[in-house]
């Protein structure tokens, strides 16, 4: 039987992941999180999973190292989607693309006045376009981490970050003000391997598709 590779991603999406792959009677054999294997073995002999960074998803699948994958609609539109077939918003993961800034920064009065705002964030992409669209001005900072620092310590007047619970913002005294789009995570298929292998691919995207429909 033609073998299909599926590129996820440790943590949250892969956990929420787990229970859609059982529905397509796919078990995985090997836990992530304890095992160092970057290559997961599953019940299904023609099945098998690959563990890559979360921002790294889109590529494998682009250039068909991986036939599948699951990434975030943020990953997903900085990568920008070249090659990619993406069927189903799987409704997981879900979060909110947010600006924020520290406490006491009067941002509205800031974009009204026109001022230029210094933005630390890793998604340059998607900022970039929001602040584009409301005509305000800005200079873009990419880091790779820990970006409630930014505004504490000067290196920027507001971040551009992913937000759940609020509660990291808030333990750092910042606030959200402004949100960009929610966000959650989208089955992707390369296109090539979905004409190739069809045959194995559409029946766990009909599994998929069934589950998140219940």
């Amino acid at each position: 039987m033609t073998a299909i590779t599926i590129a996820l991603s440790k943590g949250r999406i892969f956990e929420d992941t787990a229970p859609l792959l059982r529905a397509a009677g796919i078990e995985v054999l090997d836990d992530p999180e304890a095992s160092r294997k970057l290559i997961l073995a599953t019940n299904r002999d023609h099945v098998r999973l690959i563990i890559v960074r979360a921002s790294d998803v889109p590529t494998y699948v682009q250039y068909g190292a991986a036939d599948m994958g699951i990434a975030g609609k943020d990953v997903l539109l900085e990568h920008g989607g070249a090659g990619l077939y993406q069927p189903l918003d799987l409704n997981i993961a879900r979060c909110r693309m947010m600006v924020a800034t520290p406490e006491g920064f009067d941002y509205e009065s800031a974009v009204r006045q026109g001022a230029r705002l210094r933005i630390a964030t890793k998604y340059v992409q998607t900022a970039r376009e929001h602040f584009a669209a409301k005509g305000v001005h800005v200079d873009l900072i990419k880091l790779y981490g820990s970006m409630e620092l930014a505004p504490l310590v000067g290196l920027a007047d507001a971040i551009v970050d992913l937000v759940s619970s609020g509660n990291t913002l808030k333990a750092n005294h910042l606030k959200a003000v402004e949100e960009i789009m929610p966000i959650s995570s989208r089955l992707i298929i390369n296109q090539a391997a979905l004409k190739l292998k069809r045959n194995v691919i559409q029946p766990v995207l009909d599994a998929f598709s069934a589950a998140i429909e219940k």
